[in-house]
C-alpha cells in the first residue's frame, strides 16, 4: 500500500468517527456571515467591538503547540490565522485534534485578536466540519513541480499557486473587458451553432462527430464567422460572439485544438476603419486588464501605445526570397522551399500553402505591434479584393512578437465572386488539402439576398497568453490532457 493510500485509509476512519458521533462530514450549508477578506478589512473595528463572526474555509496549514492549535484558513478570498485553545473549547478541541487535517473545510466562530507577533487572527470559540478531505494537499513550499501533473491536477495548482489563481481571474477580466468594449459601442452579443453541416470562416481541419437523432455526421465549428455574416444580411448591423472553436490540428506553445475566440462584425465599415478600432481596443484591453501597454514577450519589448508599424506581405516575401507572390507559380515556390529546407507534403502542397510556408519561415522577425497588409487574393477566400489592386485583399493581421495576433478584413459580399472562391477552395480539398475551406452554398444563398459593406475581426486567447508571456496551455484554466490510461 502506498503512503497516499495509507493516508486516505486513515482519513476514512476519521469520517467514520464523525458519523458515529452523529456529525455529518459533508453538510450542505454553512452559517458563515463574513468572508476572510471582509474580516481582515474590518479587523480593527471587529477587534475593538469584540464582535463575534463566523467564517469558513480550507485549512492550509496546522501547527500544534500543546493545548493550542494554529491554522491558516483560506476561503478563496484571503487567508487568515485561526487559534483553537483546549481550555476554551474542551471536548471540541479534543475532537478537532482527533479528526481534522490539512485540506479539510471547517466553519469557525470567534472574535478578532491580534497576537503578540502582531498577526491578525481569529480566536475560535466554536467550530464545525464542512468537508472532510480524503487525501492531503501537497506541501505548499513544494507544490506540483511536474508540468504534466500540474495540468492534470490544475485545481491543486490553482490552490497552491497564487499566480495561477490570479491568471484565472485575469483571463475572465480579459474577455469581459473586451465584451464591455463592444457592448458600449452598440454591438449585440450573439450565440451561433457549434455543430455545423459545413465548416467555414477559416482554413483548418475540423473535428467530425455523429448526430444520432438526425443520423448525420456534423463538424465542430472552426470559426464564428459565417453565421454572424448571415446576421448582417438579417439587418443586425453590429454583432459579436465570444465562444469556443475547435481545430483538429497540431499542438505548439501557441496553438491549441479547442480554445476561446472573439469575432465581431460591423456593417457599413471597412478594414481601414477596423484598423483604428482594433488598435484602440487592444490598447484599452491592455490598460484595463494589465495596467500597462508595455510588455516583454519572447524577449521582445512591446508597447501597444502610439502608432503601429505597417508591413506589406508581398514586399517582405520579395525581399527575403526574391519571388513575387503576386506573379509566381507552385514550381517556383517549391524550389525556394527546398532551398530554404522548409518541409512540405508533396501530395497536398499548393500555391496557397507554399507561399504561407515562406511567410512562416520569416515572420518571427516582425515583433510589432504592427499591421500585416496586402495578402494575395488567392490566400484569403472571404475578403474583398482591393479596388486599387485586385490581386490583393483588404485584410490585415496584427503582428505581435513574431506571431499573428488577430485578423480583420473588408468582408466579401459579392455572391458570384464568393462562389468562385469557394469552388476553388473545394477543389483544393478534393486534391487533398483538408485545411482548405468547404463550399458553403447555403451561405452563398444568404449573400444573394444582399449583405451591406462589412468589416469583420477575430482574435483568440493566444493574445491573452502572449501578453502574459506564457505558453498558451499554461494560460488555459484546464488544458486538454491525454488520458493516463
Amino acid at each position: 500500500m502506498s503512503l497516499l493510500e495509507e493516508m486516505r485509509k486513515e482519513r476514512l476512519k476519521k469520517v467514520a468517527i464523525l458519523k458515529e458521533k452523529g456529525i455529518n462530514p459533508y453538510p450542505a450549508s454553512t452559517n458563515r456571515d463574513t468572508s476572510v477578506a471582509d474580516f481582515l478589512a474590518q479587523f480593527e473595528v471587529l477587534e475593538k467591538k469584540k464582535s463575534v463572526v463566523t467564517m469558513a474555509g480550507r485549512l492550509m496549514t496546522l501547527r500544534r503547540h500543546g493545548g493550542i492549535v494554529f491554522a491558516d484558513m483560506f476561503d478563496g478570498t484571503e487567508r487568515v490565522q485561526i487559534m483553537l485553545q483546549s481550555g476554551a473549547l474542551g471536548e471540541q478541541f479534543e475532537l478537532f485534534e482527533e479528526v481534522i487535517d490539512t485540506g479539510d473545510f471547517i466553519e469557525t466562530t470567534g472574535v478578532a485578536h491580534t497576537t503578540k507577533r502582531g498577526e491578525k487572527s481569529l480566536i475560535v470559540n466554536e467550530w464545525r466540519t464542512l468537508t472532510k478531505s480524503l487525501v492531503p494537499i501537497p506541501d505548499e513550499w513544494f507544490g506540483l513541480k511536474d508540468e504534466d501533473e500540474r495540468f492534470r491536477k490544475r485545481y491543486i495548482d490553482i490552490l497552491l499557486n497564487k499566480d495561477v489563481a490570479n491568471m484565472v481571474r485575469q483571463r475572465s477580466k480579459f474577455w469581459n473587458v473586451m465584451r464591455e468594449y463592444l457592448l458600449s459601442r452598440d454591438f449585440v452579443e450573439v450565440e451561433t451553432p457549434v455543430l455545423e453541416n459545413t465548416t467555414g470562416g477559416a482554413e483548418a481541419r475540423p473535428f467530425v462527430t455523429h448526430h444520432n437523432a438526425l443520423d448525420i455526421d456534423v463538424y465542430l465549428r472552426i470559426s464564428l464567422e459565417l453565421w454572424q455574416k448571415r446576421l448582417m444580411v438579417a439587418g443586425i448591423p453590429r454583432t459579436f460572439e465570444i465562444g469556443r472553436i475547435f481545430r483538429n490540428e497540431g499542438m505548439s506553445h501557441e496553438h491549441l485544438q479547442d480554445y476561446t475566440q472573439m469575432e465581431f462584425y460591423m456593417a457599413y465599415s471597412d478594414y481601414k476603419a477596423g484598423m483604428k478600432m482594433v488598435h484602440d481596443m487592444y490598447q484599452h484591453i491592455a490598460q484595463e486588464v494589465f495596467g500597462t501597454t508595455k510588455f516583454t514577450i519572447k524577449d521582445s519589448e512591446i508597447d501597444l501605445a502610439g502608432e503601429w508599424d505597417v508591413y506589406d506581405y508581398n514586399t517582405i516575401i520579395k525581399k527575403h526570397f526574391k519571388i513575387d507572390p503576386l506573379d509566381t507559380n507552385l514550381d517556383a515556390v517549391k524550389k525556394i522551399l527546398t532551398e530554404e529546407k522548409v518541409k512540405y507534403d508533396e501530395k497536398t502542397i499548393n500555391l496557397e500553402r507554399g507561399v504561407d510556408l515562406l511567410w512562416k519561415k520569416i515572420r518571427r522577425s516582425f515583433t510589432g505591434p504592427g499591421f500585416l497588409i496586402n495578402v494575395p487574393a488567392y490566400m484569403e477566400p472571404l475578403a474583398k479584393k482591393s479596388e486599387d489592386d485586385p490581386r490583393v485583399v483588404e485584410r490585415f493581421q496584427i503582428m505581435l512578437a513574431g506571431s499573428e495576433m488577430g485578423k480583420g478584413y473588408s468582408e466579401l459580399n459579392d455572391p458570384v465572386d464568393q462562389r468562385e472562391r469557394f469552388l476553388h477552395q473545394q477543389s483544393l480539398r478534393d486534391a487533398g488539402d483538408d485545411e482548405a475551406q468547404m463550399a458553403d452554398l447555403d451561405y452563398i444563398e444568404a449573400l444573394e439576398y444582399g449583405m451591406p459593406p462589412t468589416f469583420g475581426f477575430g482574435v483568440s486567447e493566444r493574445l491573452f497568453s502572449f501578453l502574459l508571456d506564457k505558453n498558451i496551455r499554461e494560460a488555459q484554466t484546464f488544458p486538454l490532457m491525454k488520458s493516463k490510461a
